[in-house]
């Protein structure tokens, strides 16, 4: 008598690896919604303030920031009271590093849902970056509550803001994308990135201003995405600081290699990351 042998399920892509598959992302579109709201939920879950983290955090960093940087070592802030100057700098560097160590350590802290079912694991890091944009209009409350005390009157240059928001989102996402691969495979990646976040804050013009930077090296000073995007916050609502200009086109096309060069590494990373994990 003939047994019937139970069915086995391989689980691997079904495309070559530099086809990105933007109708399976379509396809999953609601497990994404699904994925930004679990990291929402987590992030808050059995706190006491809750959201209220989100600006507690970079307000005592901007009380700390503005007594050294602002009142003692006296950094030029472009005509700008110093704590707007530093808060308007820091709103951005603080959505693209907790963007960025989310989305570094979403393929291991998935590890379950990967091994067992097949989606889009582009969606992982993905949701890190998004979740992370809640904190972002939380603390925005508070710089614009700064604004009037200081007189200052954001112009039409205002409507520019959600562009510098993207480039953020966008440079959190590529850069995510190769760490987030990498920690799959090796998790030495986890403990350097906390160490990376921070080198890379003072290579940022948070706490100063570009100003600093010699002329002839500021375009590239724009290889930096980051600088960028904090310069361009500042110039959106202050109007001071530097507009977009020659550094932040390098900028762009900076974060154009990173995304492309991190999607098709991901998606190679991908067929046995439910193996590495």
């Amino acid at each position: 008598m003939a047994y019937l042998q139970p069915p086995v399920w391989i689980i691997r892509p079904q495309r070559a690896w530099w086809d990105i598959g933007l109708s399976e992302l379509w396809t999953y579109r609601e497990l994404l919604y699904f994925l930004v709201w679990r990291d929402i939920k987590i992030r808050y879950k059995q706190t006491v303030v809750g959201a209220g983290w989100a600006v507690l955090q970079p307000l005592a960093t901007m009380a700390l920031f503005t007594l050294f940087f602002g009142r003692l070592a006296r950094l030029p802030s472009e005509g700008v009271p110093y704590p707007v100057f530093f808060y308007a700098g820091l709103l951005p560097w603080t959505y693209f590093a907790s963007s960025l160590a989310a989305a570094t350590n979403s393929t291991v802290e998935h590890e379950r849902i990967i091994t067992k079912v097949y989606f889009p694991r582009l969606f992982l890091p993905l949701a890190g970056v998004l979740g992370s944009l809640l904190d972002l209009g939380i603390a925005s409350l508070l710089l614009f509550a700064l604004l009037p005390v200081y007189g200052i009157v954001p112009g039409v240059r205002l409507a520019t803001l959600p562009l510098f928001v993207a480039l953020a989102m966008v440079t959190a996402f590529g850069v995510g994308l190769w760490l987030s691969a990498l920690n799959a495979l090796y998790r030495d990646v986890r403990y350097a990135v906390p160490f990376l976040i921070q080198l890379w804050l003072f290579a940022s013009p948070v706490a100063y201003s570009t100003s600093l930077v010699p002329e002839p090296w500021r375009w590239a000073y724009g290889l930096n995405p980051m600088a960028g995007v904090v310069e361009g916050f500042r110039w959106a609502l202050t109007g001071r600081g530097a507009g977009p200009g020659v550094a932040l086109a390098v900028s762009v096309l900076a974060v154009l290699v990173v995304v492309v060069g991190g999607l098709l590494y991901f998606r190679k990373v991908e067929a046995t990351m439910a193996d590495m994990v």
